[in-house]
């Protein structure tokens, strides 16, 4: 199972931080940061969120109207502005803005209104249960409430879906050949790909190396990338993979992913395969992953979809 990226969307932060425990991982991925547990809204905790009250026009930071300290026992949400765009659809990328309030007392949490949007991978497991299943059937344009309870304080955030982008499923480019001494990547019909390791010792330094070189624009640090990805230790033994399941989505920043997956992937252009051998001092090092043992050298085959 993978790992939510940090800073995907500042709703995925609230639910994964207060929701409750946190899920291990059997295997590792590049991120570093457990996806949320699933909780259900009763009929009080939908009540309670059907009163508060929300203004403010589309594009602009909404104001909401209260009762002090506001409480809730699970996760709840509730749409306030049907969206009058396309539908939104599974695998698509969420062009979104947020504005997020502490219930407790109304402190401002956090915005995006007035700045950048933040990307959101629609139906990606990592996103939570609450959020996939709120934005289920909803159209661009939509504005979402949300109620997140934790330790100390009921949050509550909406979100406006302001765009959505539908991504390749695989790297679409010139074929690169393949070059000694590196694992060889053989592609199945749908692009999805084995490794067949290679003997010796692995490489220390790190090595990105295109398979296929994409024709969009070259990835810049701190971006956020939409990928599918397959993760191996150095002998072959696969660990993960997006493949099958949601594409990925992380930001390229220190702290979001593993240093190895930034200095590789940034200069790559969108539409490429690369190939990454990550030593240890670039990965976990001498700690236990899961089922990546410490100082494990990584291979991963990354398929860049998309970049913003």
């Amino acid at each position: 199972m993978r790992r939510l990226a940090a800073t995907t969307l500042a709703l995925a932060l609230l639910l994964a931080g207060c929701a409750g425990t946190s899920k291990s991982d059997a295997s590792a991925s590049p991120t570093e940061t457990p996806a949320a547990a699933a909780s259900t809204a009763s009929p009080a905790d939908i009540a309670a969120l059907a009163s508060v009250q929300v203004a403010g026009d589309a594009g602009a930071q909404p104001k909401f109207t209260f009762t002090q300290p506001f409480t809730l026992t699970a996760i709840a949400s509730r749409l306030i502005t049907p969206g009058t765009g396309a539908k939104l659809e599974d695998g698509q990328i969420l062009a979104v803005h947020y504005y997020a309030v502490n219930g407790a007392d109304g402190t401002d949490l956090g915005t995006s209104f007035g700045a950048a949007t933040v990307p959101l991978t629609m139906g990606d497991t990592g996103n939570g249960t609450e959020m996939n299943a709120a934005l289920a059937g909803q159209n661009v344009g939509a504005r979402i409430l949300f109620g997140v309870p934790g330790a100390e304080s009921t949050e509550l955030m909406l979100i406006e879906i302001v765009g959505a982008k539908t991504v390749p499923d695989r790297a679409e480019g010139e074929a690169v050949a393949p070059v000694a001494g590196l694992p060889t990547v053989t592609l199945a019909a749908d692009g999805s790909p084995t490794l067949t390791p290679v003997t010796g010792t692995a490489p220390t330094a790190l090595v990105a190396q295109p398979l296929i070189k994409g024709s969009g624009a070259a990835v810049t640090d701190g971006q956020t990338v939409t990928v599918n990805y397959t993760g191996w230790l150095w002998d072959g033994t696969k660990f993960d993979s997006s493949w099958g399941g949601s594409k990925f989505t992380s930001a390229l920043t220190s702290g979001s992913i593993i240093d190895g997956w930034i200095k590789g992937l940034v200069g790559q252009t969108v539409g490429s395969q690369v190939l990454l051998v990550i030593p240890p001092d670039l990965a976990y090092g001498a700690t236990e992953q899961g089922t990546i043992p410490a100082n494990s050298t990584l291979v991963f085959v990354v398929d860049i979809l998309a970049a913003s």
